[in-house]
């Protein structure tokens, strides 16, 4: 069965990579003699659908593209496919190392690996390890959001999703059709930044209001995807990092080190409150909530207003 397996990808591989056009599930079922012997089209849909997802984890890049009559074809380009010589030195290999150990989750664990034992075979030094080094280093990045995974892989294939999302000010989520371009975590939480096909613009979305299932659309991007520094600085600044203005609140002592940690100035109030002055972005208002009764806006008055509005909006459920 393995070997079967290892020659029905082999040969899925070649058709996708040696074709100049996109090819169908139906090109490429009459061009492989295993998807021929499949009993059905259902049973060959399950098995095509398994191929193509077990090429991707090996690295091979294949794109999805709709004709005009709005049938989906497939195809794997070769520059797409081709890496040039890879040469690390030992402090590069210890980042690689240090990078592959970040990941907790078993589906990144496994393609960090993957990725470091290709380094091997494409000459990485046999005295260099990079596991070993900077050892006593133990970075972790957390990730708890369901829409994590199926977010990360159709930002590497880019395909279009649509998933339901609460904002932090309605009381019911909301379908949305995104083009995705990054994930980005910023202060504990994961961002998804992409093209609003509803809205005609450029929108962060915060995992964790994600609700239900992320669903994959068969189309291609309508949008330019822009530079990978711009759309960190997109994150930042939709989640609150870019400030401009001050604010000042009330935070219970003992509470809210974060906010401390962000304070120009701090006064002591007594009867367990501190007056904090923040710097004040995009964003605060939602990143103030998530404090509960820890947390009274003092001013400026549309930023008291903002929290207001989504404080009543969870307590509507």
């Amino acid at each position: 069965m393995a070997i079967a397996k290892a020659e029905r990808l082999m040969n899925l591989a070649l058709c996708l990579l040696g074709t100049r056009r996109p090819l169908s599930k139906r090109e490429l079922r009459e061009s492989i003699e295993a998807y021929l012997e499949a009993g059905s089209d259902d049973s060959f849909n399950r098995m095509f659908e398994r191929d193509k997802d077990d090429l991707r984890e090996l690295g091979l890049v294949i794109e999805t593209v709709e004709n005009l009559d709005g049938e989906v074809g497939y195809m794997a380009r070769r520059d797409s496919n081709r890496l040039p010589p890879i040469t690390l030195d030992a402090e590069e290999a210890a980042a690689l190392g240090l990078a592959a150990k970040v990941w907790q989750q078993a589906r990144l664990a496994g393609a960090a690996s993957g990725a470091l034992q290709k380094l091997r075979a494409a000459g990485l030094p046999e005295d260099v390890d990079p596991y070993e080094a900077h050892s006593a280093l133990e970075p972790r990045i957390p990730v708890h959001e369901a829409a994590f995974e199926p977010l990360m892989l159709a930002c590497r294939d880019r395909r279009p999703v649509v998933f339901d999302y609460r904002k932090a000010t309605a009381a019911h989520p909301e379908p949305r059709h995104v083009e995705p371009w990054a994930l980005e975590c910023w202060r504990g939480h994961w961002y998804l930044a992409g093209f609003d096909r509803d809205r005609g613009a450029e929108r962060v979305f915060r995992l964790s209001r994600i609700t239900g299932k992320v669903r994959s659309r068969g189309s291609r991007f309508t949008a330019p995807v822009p530079d990978v520094v711009t759309v960190r600085e997109t994150v930042a600044s939709w989640a609150g990092e870019t400030a401009d203005r001050s604010a000042l609140i009330r935070l219970r002592t003992g509470a809210g080190y974060p906010l401390r940690a962000k304070a120009t100035a701090v006064r002591e109030l007594g009867d367990g409150w501190d007056e904090l002055e923040i710097p004040y972005g995009h964003g605060l208002d939602a990143w103030l909530v998530e404090f509960g009764p820890d947390v009274v806006v003092l001013e400026p008055a549309e930023l008291r207003a903002d929290v207001l509005d989504r404080l009543r909006a969870v307590a509507k459920g």
